[in-house]
């Protein structure tokens, strides 16, 4: 793996308020959602107000990234399948928004390239580390591609954990609004390394990831990290600590 990139003779960048056209769809996303579910958003006072970091969040539906979009008080860039850049509707919207677009299951080096440069500047980058929707609602097995680049970029890592958007469609047909959460977490950097960081030490953060993720979301939503009590109390212990924990168990 490589060693950690510094931005050249780039200074951390304080986030102006988003240009219109990003600011505009934000706000009617966040107007729909409201409308159209009980929205709950926690944890906003854990979100810098500076880059570089990467958003990090369980992927359990299709509404996940436009709700994190509009709960998000600065500009970020999120990823988005292959498929969509074609889409004679979602491909021109993504592109106005500057999404990645990503190949799925190989190593897309085009999209690394362009997630690095926005680190390097000092942006804010989102995506899912599982790097495809759950099929089970529960977390999957995380990939190595979100600790990758923060040891190449020295980026933080700010988990969110969402749930409740799965039941989305389903309340809409019975015109009943499904309570939907969006759970910030506090913001956690890679650990220091002497030189180039290993495919273990990639590995070890990643697994790192997903068990914030894991002790943020209801036990019901963690999956292959089910064992988060056993392995990393100590997290519980951090989440329970705010009141994030507590509230989760009862959902």
């Amino acid at each position: 793996m490589g060693q950690k990139d510094t931005p050249a003779a780039a200074p951390h960048i304080r986030f102006a308020q988003p240009e219109l056209w990003y600011r505009t769809v934000r706000g009617v996303i966040y107007v729909l959602l409201r409308l159209l579910t009980r929205l709950e958003v926690r944890g906003l006072e854990y979100i810098p107000d500076r880059g570089p970091y990467i958003i990090l969040t369980n992927h359990l539906h299709w509404l996940d990234p436009p709700a994190i979009m509009a709960t998000f008080p600065f500009r970020a860039y999120l990823f988005a399948a292959e498929k969509w850049e074609v889409h004679p509707v979602f491909g021109p919207l993504f592109r106005s928004l500057d999404a990645i677009f990503v190949q799925r299951g190989e190593v897309d080096r085009k999209a690394l390239r362009q997630a690095l440069h926005v680190l390097r500047q000092g942006g804010v980058l989102g995506m899912a580390p599982e790097g495809t929707r759950s099929r089970t609602g529960g977390l999957q097995e995380g990939r190595s591609g979100a600790a990758y680049m923060a040891y190449r970029t020295g980026a933080r890592l700010l988990p969110v954990a969402t749930w409740g958007q799965e039941g989305f469609l389903d309340a809409l047909r019975r015109l009943r609004r499904v309570r939907m959460h969006i759970v910030y977490g506090p913001p956690f950097d890679p650990p220091p390394l002497e030189g180039k960081a290993s495919t273990a030490d990639v590995k070890a953060l990643s697994e790192e990831i997903m068990y914030h993720l894991a002790a943020m979301l209801p036990p019901q939503y963690r999956g292959v990290y089910s064992d988060v009590a056993e392995k990393r109390p100590d997290l519980l212990a951090r989440y329970a600590a705010s009141g994030q924990g507590k509230r989760n168990e009862e959902e």
